[in-house]
């Protein structure tokens, strides 16, 4: 019997004490999870996804973006593919990966299915994104490195473990559903930029909602195959050292310190912007801007001159160029062929210089703006940086009212805080 797998069902079987903070943040998780599933589901790939589960049929168990039921299952799968599609979904960079897309589809289709109140999923979820961190610290960076997606490889042991808590898991089954994962999980960063990365975090949600049902009928799979002999830490590049991976677990909440997307590109452009958005840029100041990051940014995204909304995503001076003309960054139709046309935009975006910085963290940025008349102001931004809770709540409320309208997202914000039942909120996802 090994230690990691034990303490990680240990933790997922027992008895949890959350802090009110890391239940505030559980919920506006999970607000935000419907947002942006609800607004990524005229996204190619979503599309594409939902007609394969709708053309398959199968029992009507629970609910998917953009109407209809399917088995819990392909629920996962379409569910977590749509919700990741505009990838504008939480990150949590202790080990780059993205919690809510993997763990909270799993949780929600099983919750939905059984007709359960909706703590029951906020619970399930929190379990599960704090074990798929956990996780992910444990394969380590080299893990990430070496190619695989953390979304969908530690996404797969979280969703396990949150589904194996709806269905009452006890330490036993909890390590058998951990080994069974382990030979499901998959995902490789190669498919960044194309349909293949939301799709990976489908492919996590189900193989953690397919792995808990068959452990439920009996499957007796080798528990140890997270980290035993040719287990997957042993396969995948993996295996950090333990102690730091568990160190407080079942008292710290790491997912508290989650970080929630308010730009609707890549992660690695939101702290420039959020310097930007403190140094209050307006082009016709603007004389210069350089942007200083951390160097794994400059291969990730650092485009210079794109042409298509796409390319825009993932582009320093595109985005510091746009939130300077006022274009709303927050909303992902701002992310346009046509807005990379913008004359102006080009103009500006060839005034504003990137540059490596090695004593910069992966979450930080520092911005120097010179303007015309020849002042300069400077700023920096860590997104690990202290938020009050009431602004993280107040910006995830107001980015979900921008998103979807403000009645909508108070009716979800509602439901979530006042403990609705699950199937009272899967209705809200098919609007």
């Amino acid at each position: 019997m090994t230690d990691f797998t034990t303490a990680l069902a240990d933790f997922a079987s027992g008895p949890v004490a959350t802090s009110s903070e890391a239940r505030l943040v559980t919920s506006l998780s999970a607000l935000d999870w419907v947002v942006v599933g609800r607004v990524g589901v005229s996204e190619p790939v979503s599309q594409t996804v939902r007609a394969l589960v709708l053309d398959e049929g199968g029992n009507p168990q629970a609910h998917l973006f953009g109407g209809g039921l399917a088995p819990v299952r392909a629920a996962g799968l379409v569910n977590g593919t749509i919700s990741h599609a505009l990838d504008y979904d939480d990150t949590h960079f202790a080990h780059i990966g993205h919690p809510s897309v993997a763990v909270m589809p799993a949780a929600f289709a099983l919750c939905d299915w059984d007709d359960r109140i909706l703590v029951d999923v906020l619970e399930a979820a929190l379990v599960g994104m704090e074990v798929s961190i956990r996780v992910g610290l444990w394969l380590g960076r080299a893990h990430y490195q070496g190619g695989f997606h953390q979304t969908a490889t530690s996404g797969a042991f979280g969703a396990a473990v949150a589904a194996g808590r709806v269905l009452r898991f006890n330490t036993e089954k909890m390590r058998r559903v951990l080994g069974l994962a382990a030979t499901r999980a998959a995902g490789l960063k190669a498919h960044f930029g194309t349909m293949g990365k939301p799709y990976n975090a489908g492919l996590a949600a189900a193989a953690g909602v397919e792995a808990a049902l068959l452990v439920s009928k009996g499957f007796e799979p080798n528990s140890d195959a997270l980290e035993g002999p040719y287990g997957f830490g042993a396969t995948h590049m993996g295996q950090s050292e333990q102690a730091a991976a568990l160190d407080g677990i079942g008292e710290t909440w790491l997912f508290k310190d989650v970080s929630h997307k308010f730009h609707a590109c890549c992660h690695g452009l939101h702290a420039a912007l959020e310097a930007a958005r403190d140094l209050d840029i307006a082009e016709p100041e603007v004389a210069e801007i350089r942007i200083k990051t951390h160097p794994r940014w400059m291969t990730v995204c650092n485009q210079t001159s794109p042409t298509t909304g796409l390319g825009a995503k993932f582009s320093y001076r595109t985005v510091i160029a746009m939130q300077a003309l006022g274009y709303d960054t927050a909303l992902p139709d701002s992310f346009s062929d046509k807005v990379c046309a913008d004359r102006r935009l080009q103009s500006l975006r060839d005034r504003i210089s990137v540059e490596a910085d090695e004593t910069l963290s992966e979450t930080q940025a520092d911005l120097s703006l010179l303007r015309r008349d020849g002042a300069r102001k400077q700023a920096s931004h860590d997104l690990l940086g202290p938020m009050t809770l009431a602004d993280r709540e107040d910006r995830v409320r107001s980015k979900a009212a921008k998103l979807i309208g403000a009645e909508d997202a108070d009716a979800i914000w509602s439901m979530l805080r006042t403990g609705g039942r699950t199937r009272d909120l899967a209705k809200m996802l098919a609007r």
